[in-house]
């Protein structure tokens, strides 16, 4: 048996799926992990701000393997497992700001990084989430098997993050200061390493992070031709929350560390970014438009993924300091939304 039928994924057993799987979940973990540190390092560095570099740098390398993993998958004619990593990705890296706000103790999450750049951030989404919604309803039309929506989702993104980068540089509205309220404050740059050598390391790990993900993809769908499971329920419980993985440790990092406004903008950022998965999904997707594919299942997390971020929005605005258990009542309802999502899908498996 030579190297070239062992590399051909076609051929691996369910063991060998799932240790390629767990080896490149362990990868995106650590690697996503190590960029967080350079991040607010280059956000400090460059000026833009914790909200913007959560947003663009952390948000999209962080989501780096999620969104090779999707492309590959629609380029392979998989549609299910395409929209439900990236869609269910958006699920559970928000599930991951609730247990964020429950490892900051001294006051909710929502109202100790409240920031207008934040709430920028979290409307645009949801606006990227409803075109995304909408689609399927709209006339089944491509041009080059590419659906007209598709561009307009990249320019939506890339005018939304220039509303949030001004948000921050000149903000028309500031949250109430109070004793809880962590501001954005640059780190001494004197005191971090030169930007040669951050620069590198990001593009080492971005790299690292987008091999990872590709090789996620044919071990994904190796277990669930073995397991006999949906590629939804693959894409929604085994990608998704593998690929978001860095969210989780790299927003409870910085919680720690005291970088509420870029573990808070890492997260929304990532959700903002992640649903560029399927616009580029699209892309990769050759049998027409992948938005016309779209089961009931995954229209279901769309729709919930939906509910959850309004639901984080109106937690950013309200600023409730304390709430049951000493974490924001968003984010226990958020943890009930994304419990009962998984509930429901596995009640019907």
């Amino acid at each position: 048996m030579g190297n070239g039928y062992l590399l051909n994924p076609e051929n691996w057993t369910l063991l060998q799926g799932v240790a390629v799987f767990g080896l490149c979940a362990l990868v995106v973990a650590i690697a996503g992990t190590r960029i967080t540190r350079i991040v607010d390092q280059l956000a400090d560095r460059t000026g833009i701000g914790e909200a913007a570099a959560g947003a663009v740098l952390l948000g999209a390398t962080t989501s780096l393997g999620g969104s090779v993993l999707s492309v590959t998958a629609a380029w392979n004619g998989n549609a299910d497992l395409a929209l439900s990593n990236a869609l269910g990705g958006i699920a559970v890296q928000t599930f991951f700001l609730a247990v964020a706000d429950m490892v900051y103790r001294r006051a909710n999450l929502e109202h100790a990084a409240a920031s207008a750049p934040n709430m920028m951030q979290n409307a645009l989404l949801i606006m990227l989430l409803s075109l995304i919604l909408m689609t399927p309803l709209l006339p089944n039309v491509t041009i080059w098997n590419i659906h007209p929506v598709t561009p307009l989702l990249f320019l939506v993104y890339v005018y939304g993050i220039t509303l949030v980068h001004r948000a921050h540089h000149a903000p028309m509205w500031a949250p109430t200061q109070t004793r809880e309220t962590r501001e954005d404050k640059p780190d001494d740059i004197s005191q971090m390493p030169p930007m040669v050598r951050l620069g590198s390391e990001f593009f080492v790990l971005f790299l690292v992070l987008g091999f990872a993900g590709y090789l996620l993809e044919p071990s994904a769908s190796v277990i669930a031709a073995e397991t006999g499971l949906t590629h939804t329920v693959v894409g929604v419980m085994l990608t998704a929350i593998s690929t978001s993985t860095p969210e989780l440790v790299t927003s409870v990092a910085a919680v720690r560390r005291g970088a509420l406004t870029l573990a808070v903008g890492g997260i929304i950022g990532g959700n903002a970014f992640d649903t560029l998965f399927t616009a580029a999904s699209d892309v990769a997707y050759r049998n027409g438009s992948i938005y016309h594919s779209m089961t009931d299942d995954i229209l279901f997390w769309l729709c919930l993924t939906l509910l959850m971020s309004a639901v984080l929005l109106m937690g950013l605005i309200r600023r409730e300091r304390q709430g049951p258990g000493r974490i924001g009542l968003e984010s226990l309802l958020i943890t009930l939304l994304y419990m009962g999502g998984v509930w429901l899908m596995f009640s019907q498996v």
